[in-house]
C-alpha cells in the first residue's frame, strides 16, 4: 500500500491562504469521497472560504488549475480518477493530466495538490477515495500537501512569518 511512510505535515497557520479545489465529475462516488477528504483537510488546517470548481473529467483539470493559479490562488488541489480500460486511452489521459498539472505548478509557482487516482480497477479507486472502509484518503492528502507547500513557499518569501530552517 502506498500510504506507508507518508510524512507528517506541520502547518502553523493557513487561515488566510487562498485555495481552490478542482474536482472531475466522472466516477461520482469516488469523486465525492476525494472532494470530502480535501474539504475536511482544509477545514482542519483552518483554510476558510476556499473555492470549489467541478470540471467534466480529469483531462480538464490542468486548464482549470492554470486559470485559477493565475488568478491569485496560493494553492490548487486537483482531484480526479482515471480507471484503466481496454484501450490506450488510460495512458494518454494519465500522462496528459500529470504533465499538465506539473507544468501549471512549475510555470506559475503555485503548489498543485495532486489528487488524481490512476487505477487499474474501480475497487482500487474506492480504496483510495477516503470513503468509509477505504484504506487511504487521497483527497485529504492532496489538500494537505498543497497547503503545506504554499505555507513553506510563503515563509520563504516573507521571512519571519514562519520559522523556516536555514539553507545549508
Amino acid at each position: 500500500m502506498s500510504g506507508a511512510g507518508a510524512p507528517e505535515l506541520t502547518i502553523s497557520d493557513a487561515t488566510d491562504l487562498r485555495v481552490a479545489v478542482i474536482a472531475a465529475q466522472w466516477h461520482q462516488t469516488v469523486m465525492d469521497g476525494l472532494l470530502d477528504g480535501a474539504q475536511r483537510a482544509l477545514a482542519e488546517l483552518g483554510v476558510t472560504g476556499h473555492t470549489v470548481l467541478r470540471v467534466p473529467g480529469s483531462f480538464e483539470l490542468p486548464v482549470a488549475a492554470g486559470v485559477l493559479a493565475r488568478q491569485g490562488m496560493d494553492a490548487v488541489v486537483a482531484l480526479g480518477v482515471v480507471i484503466r480500460g481496454g484501450t490506450p486511452h488510460f495512458d494518454y489521459v494519465c500522462a496528459g493530466v500529470t504533465e499538465g498539472l506539473t507544468r501549471v505548478g512549475v510555470d506559475t509557482g503555485v503548489p498543485i495538490g495532486f489528487g488524481v487516482l490512476t487505477c487499474d480497477t474501480e475497487q482500487q479507486a474506492l480504496d483510495r477515495a477516503g470513503l468509509p472502509g477505504s484504506a487511504e484518503d487521497k483527497g485529504h492528502e492532496a489538500a494537505s500537501a498543497a497547503v503545506a507547500t504554499a505555507a513553506v513557499l510563503r515563509a520563504a518569501v516573507e521571512p519571519g512569518r514562519w520559522p523556516v530552517p536555514p539553507t545549508p
